[in-house]
């Protein structure tokens, strides 16, 4: 895709080959010079509910590639983009042991991937079940309380995103994007991610392309050990020489570290064994939970309800003086609110939609930012806030169930769970105040961004929203700190990678560390 055009704007009812054609008249390159020509990303501008627009990209390759960069110099409305490629460098320097990586998301996945199909055949480490089984495990919590605190919505096959809305978008400017999405196609993602601006995949997608890459894998020569716990280390001449599960000990050349933003037992290994880490912010809060027809009211006005509209979807925030802000965060459409506690005697809520988005319910997470001013500078502070708040949760309700209140009983503190919005989390919700739960500057700064939420948008405004707490697994309250070279500050052959260790925020980062790792891993050694 050398040659990008943006910003071709068109009704909804437009297709395909309208918008191409658009396109081809606005950058002036003639029909016969063109070799191929496809959409490349597609938004949608409802900021003018009476004329709401598609906007799209589109890339057009040349019959004659060399003139392609000599034309977008010459034309400001066309843009130069090299096709997405990986392309590593293989050191010839050989080492002992397999590469050993901990933690089967989405950076393990893609820096395990990566590594077996270059030849390498790393070991990967997984405490929770293979995704059949950890899906039975998630079933049986969310049916009957009963929790598997290494198997759950956090941890297990494809990470905490496995049971999410699989979104792919990302804030990051990364060449490896387009790659991961094309790899994810190639293993079974619908091919609209490709093209989607607010991609995602869904829950039960996932579910099924998790499994194709761990067979890959393992076709190449790569293992991958369910229910096997990296427990400890052993480190000879400043190095990582072998490493201790529940069920072995494994020579290891490198050990990637691509744990999770919730594995709290291993940041307190690494604390444990002088592994250099900083206490990071990160956010707490609620999920708040709408109609979903609510939100596209919002949204799309008299449209709303159109089939030929994306299912509505927001990103909202706010910051007060003080600078500390609150926001939305990883919107589920359609989606529902689900238990994911990791450890017993806690409540943890998230989202989850499949990828039909097809649920009555949208929910959002509705969360403030905290620092280590808040918690405390020491490395596990934050990991400790935000246990505090969810044995909190557990002790208000005395049980898995939920800490809620409707929006309009939150902002007059009297909790109140009566509203025209069915809760959807599984477990059950009971009206709890939150502020028993939170710090008063969190609930201050939930009330403030309600209220101002409420002037940008009608559903936020009517207090019928259901507020189910709490929030705390944002991102990782840990960074396993690295040098430039990727490796932790404390041994080189140590790889920090991805959102447990504090490197990364969601599906398409986290893969596009781990793949950075492998990268570095290549550079320094051969298979």
């Amino acid at each position: 895709m050398p040659i990008i055009i943006n910003q071709i704007k068109t009704d909804l009812n437009a297709q395909k080959n309208d918008v191409l054609d658009k396109a081809i008249s606005i950058s002036g390159i003639k029909r016969s010079d063109i070799k191929t020509a496809d959409i490349h990303k597609t938004s949608l501008d409802a900021r003018n509910q009476n004329n709401i627009q598609f906007v799209h990209s589109v890339f057009i390759q040349l019959n004659e590639s060399e003139k392609e960069k000599i034309l977008c110099r010459n034309n400001k409305a066309l843009n130069y983009v090299e096709n997405s490629y990986i392309n590593p460098v293989i050191s010839n320097v050989k080492k002992e042991g397999r590469v050993v990586v901990t933690g089967f998301g989405p950076a393990g996945m893609f820096c395990g991937l990566l590594l077996a199909e270059n030849g390498y055949k790393p070991i990967i480490l997984e405490k929770g079940q293979d995704v059949d089984k950890r899906t039975n495990a998630v079933s049986e919590f969310w049916d009957k309380g009963k929790l598997n605190v290494k198997s759950n919505v956090q941890f297990g096959e494809g990470g905490a995103g496995t049971f999410s809305d699989g979104k792919l978008t990302t804030r990051i400017k990364d060449p490896a994007c387009r790659y991961i999405s094309e790899r994810f196609v190639e293993f079974g993602a619908p091919e609209e991610i490709l093209t989607k601006s607010k991609a995602h995949i869904g829950t039960d997608n996932l579910r099924k392309i998790v499994k194709e890459i761990r067979k890959r894998i393992i076709k190449l020569g790569g293992e991958i050990r369910f229910e096997e716990e990296l427990i400890n280390f052993s480190v000879h001449n400043g190095k990582i020489d072998s490493v201790e599960t529940n069920n072995d000990i494994i020579p290891c050349s490198s050990l990637v570290l691509a744990i999770g933003h919730s594995s709290r037992d291993t940041f307190t290994m690494l604390s444990d064994k002088g592994i250099f880490l900083e206490a990071k912010p990160f956010s707490v809060g609620a999920r708040i939970e709408h109609s979903q027809y609510s939100v596209e009211e919002s949204l799309y006005g008299k449209n709303a309800g159109n089939p030929l509209l994306p299912k509505g979807e927001y990103q909202l925030s706010y910051r007060d003086k003080t600078g500390r802000g609150v926001y939305t965060f990883c919107m589920c459409p359609g989606g529902v609110v689900v238990p994911a506690a990791s450890e017993e005697g806690a409540v943890v809520t998230n989202g989850m939609s499949y990828f039909a988005r097809n649920g009555e319910n949208a929910n959002s997470a509705l969360v403030v930012s905290v620092t280590p001013k808040d918690f405390g500078s020491s490395p596990l502070s934050g990991m400790e806030f935000a246990r505090q708040i969810e044995q909190a949760a557990f002790k208000s309700t005395n049980s898995y169930a939920a800490p809620a209140s409707t929006v309009k009983g939150f902002l007059k503190e009297t909790p109140d769970i009566s509203s025209n919005i069915s809760p959807t989390y599984a477990l059950g919700i009971k009206p709890i105040e939150f502020r028993s739960i939170f710090p008063k500057f969190v609930t201050d700064m939930m009330s403030a961004g309600l209220n101002n939420f409420a002037n940008k948008m009608k559903c936020f405004g009517d207090g019928n929203a259901i507020l189910t707490a709490p929030e705390t697994r944002t991102s990782s309250p840990v960074r396993i700190t690295r040098t430039e070279e990727m490796h932790s500050l404390s041994l080189n052959n140590l790889y920090p990678c991805g959102e447990g260790a504090g490197y990364a925020g969601g599906i398409m980062s986290a893969a596009a560390d781990g793949i950075k790792i492998a990268l570095k891993i290549m550079e320094t050694q051969a298979p």
